[in-house]
């Protein structure tokens, strides 16, 4: 057989290309990792602080259970401020052992009395702002602590509360927070109890604390232990364990604590009333969850944006990934593809289904998922990727047809001429515009991760009230920001219209995965709208690739930015889409960069694209646990 010379340099790339892919799947199953596993055989805990971490190890050798743990991780977490503080959110995700079954806790604040859209937008607002006393929902994470703690755990509030309150009468405060605080101080003296607790050099150069420092938060002490105070109170009058925290949790919502939070926010210009405190509760619901090749993955419901992953996982159903290969051109554009057609049906079906019903059950059916695959070019990026109509997957017609042509219309984003920096020295460094852009799509949180021996298992992404926070009062609680994740006009997102009462819709996204009816993974990240997109590749490493939950927990990811920004400026061009622009690491392959280009994608790079996953897999072989936690944070995990 001849063969022309064009023939043979064809055979020579693909025969390249294949010993390529070779070569990175045998580097992958055999990488070495930054971080080693971590091995457990009685309890594990992990958190995005190494101190919180040590909180939980604390509460577990004091006998208590994966619930107890995570209460006094979270507590810990909230008290070390930088990334949430005590008057933000918390949901999560409870394993159950006796009754082998996952339970969902909403512990997300509503938006307060008036906080309507013609109130912002009076004001000058096309998103409520995302800083401030008009950006606070209701606090969330006191109630869910109690709530978890009541129904869950074992331990008093006492108990689970100590690491935390011995922090809030003074712990030596990390770089990362200080140096936080010092960045957002101007910010920060707007409000005046804010900078009675953060700032204690006020007036000289560095006005935040030094790395190392002893930060005191004299006031956060005292709430908290009124919340003890009640409980122990009610305890000595016979009431029962779940009694007593019912009453550390009265005393928050709608005792002292609550006209503190109350006058302190009206005072700076907040909108929150003793009836949205006394009002507010959490909430149990049962989680969402689809079956992906046997794994049984659960969500929260779509008040959060966990069901995005949920659907990105239904639509790859419809490909064979692993014969693609890790990380191979053609993996990363059919995963870049499905994660756009569902973010497409999140920025616009998603809501509070406690105030409008979304199609949750259609963007979840498999043959809409078959029917979002087939939108799949497999040769360029779908620019237009626009919502979907699941409305026939569960027997009903689309109410919102007219709105999704006005949307169509009106919010065409598919040419946006977009370069981002991240680490790509092309761009001025600086750039502030581009900078706040990576901020409000990555902006993060924590997560907290606990499992016990007796097969308690705990999955929490909270969040709010991170740094600069408005202080509610002499309380010491950082209030969330969350109003932000509301949209004013029904074009934008007829599910997410901010009502007084109603909850936002945010990033927020723990999960947890069964396999044969037993735990298979527990896993969270912080970062914004990269949380599910994050976790989707974590998942996909380690149910197709066959990765070690640590080698799962650093392997490169991508990082898709078509999709609306939840968070961060006040103005709808600050969270347009920005089609085809696609974020990955600085080791990816020549090859495989100049064909996402050829396929309209715009690239940008990073040292670390895989997120601060914090993860835990049971391994049921050797009935041991296995921790991972990535390389790009502070998290950090403990054993037994």
């Amino acid at each position: 057989m001849n063969l022309t010379l064009a023939q043979i340099h064809s055979m020579k790339r693909s025969l390249l290309s294949a010993l390529s892919f070779l070569i990175l799947i045998t580097a992958t199953s055999a990488q070495n990792t930054q971080k080693p596993p971590l091995h457990g055989k009685k309890w594990m805990a992990i958190t995005g602080k190494p101190l919180a971490a040590t909180a939980g190890s604390m509460v577990f050798q004091q006998g208590g259970n994966a619930v107890d743990a995570a209460c006094a991780m979270l507590a810990a977490t909230c008290t070390m401020w930088d990334v949430l503080s005590w008057g933000g959110e918390t949901q999560a995700l409870i394993y159950h052992p006796k009754l082998k079954k996952v339970i969902a806790i909403n512990a997300m604040g509503v938006a307060p009395t008036g906080a309507t859209p013609s109130f912002f937008k009076e004001k000058g607002y096309q998103f409520p702002p995302e800083f401030g006393p008009l950006a606070s929902t209701t606090p969330g994470t006191p109630g869910g602590i109690c709530y978890m703690l009541a129904n869950y755990g074992t331990m008093s509030l006492k108990q689970v509360l100590a690491p935390a309150m011995d922090m809030a009468a003074g712990y030596p405060i990390e770089a990362q927070t200080a140096n936080s605080i010092e960045r957002a101080k101007d910010r920060i003296k707007q409000w005046p109890y804010s900078a009675k607790v953060m700032l204690p050099h006020l007036g000289e150069k560095r006005e935040a604390p030094y790395a190392g420092e002893i930060f005191v938060q004299k006031d956060l002490l005292q709430t908290l232990q009124k919340m003890v105070d009640a409980e122990q109170a009610a305890l000595k009058q016979g009431k029962s364990r779940k009694e007593a925290i019912q009453a550390a949790y009265d005393r928050f919502y709608k005792g002292d604590i609550a006209k503190e939070i109350v006058r302190g926010m009206q005072e700076q210009g907040g909108l929150i009333t003793m009836e949205d405190l006394a009002k507010w509760k959490p909430i149990e619901e049962d989680p969402l969850h689809i079956n992906y090749k046997g794994i049984d993955v659960y969500k929260l419901q779509e008040w959060t944006q966990g069901p995005m992953m949920l659907q990105a996982l239904n639509i790859l159903e419809n490909f064979d990934l692993k014969k693609m290969g890790y990380n191979s051109t053609q993996y990363i554009h059919t995963v870049y593809q499905a994660m756009n057609l569902s973010f497409a049906d999140r920025d616009f079906y998603y809501g509070d289904p406690a105030f409008v019903k979304t199609p949750i059950k259609g963007l979840l059916s498999k043959e809409y998922a078959k029917q979002r695959a087939i939108l799949i070019d497999t040769s360029k990026n779908l620019a237009d990727a626009r919502p979907g109509d699941p409305y026939p997957f569960e027997g009903k017609t689309n109410p919102y047809l007219s709105l999704l042509e006005k949307r169509k219309i009106e919010l065409d984003t598919s040419k946006r001429e977009f370069l981002p920096s991240h680490d790509n020295h092309q761009i001025a460094k600086n750039d502030l515009a581009e900078e706040l852009y990576q901020d409000r799509l990555w902006r993060g949180t924590t997560t907290v991760q606990s499992a016990d021996q007796e097969g308690w298992i705990v999955s929490i992404t909270p969040s709010g009230g991170w740094i600069p926070a408005v202080i509610a009062g002499n309380t010491g609680i950082g209030m969330s920001q969350r109003m932000q994740s509301f949209v004013l006009d029904s074009i934008l997102n007829p599910f997410n219209v901010v009502a007084p009462g109603k909850r936002p819709r945010v990033t927020l996204t723990p999960s947890l995965a069964l396999k044969d009816g037993k735990p298979y993974l527990s896993f969270a990240v912080q970062g914004g709208d990269t949380q599910d997109q994050n976790l989707l590749q974590f998942f996909l490493n380690m149910a197709e690739f066959g990765m070690t939950v640590q080698q799962a927990s650093e392997a490169a990811n991508i990082n898709s930015n078509q999709l609306w920004l939840s968070l961060g400026g006040t103005k709808i061009s600050d969270r347009k889409p920005r089609p085809g622009n696609i974020l990955l690491q600085n080791r990816t392959p020549e090859r495989v960069r100049e064909q996402l280009k050829k396929m309209g994608y715009t690239l940008s790079f990073t040292e670390r694209s895989s997120g601060p996953i914090n993860a835990i897999f049971f391994d049921w072989k050797h009935n041991t646990l296995w921790g991972g936690s990535s390389n790009h944070g502070e998290d950090y995990g403990i054993a037994w």
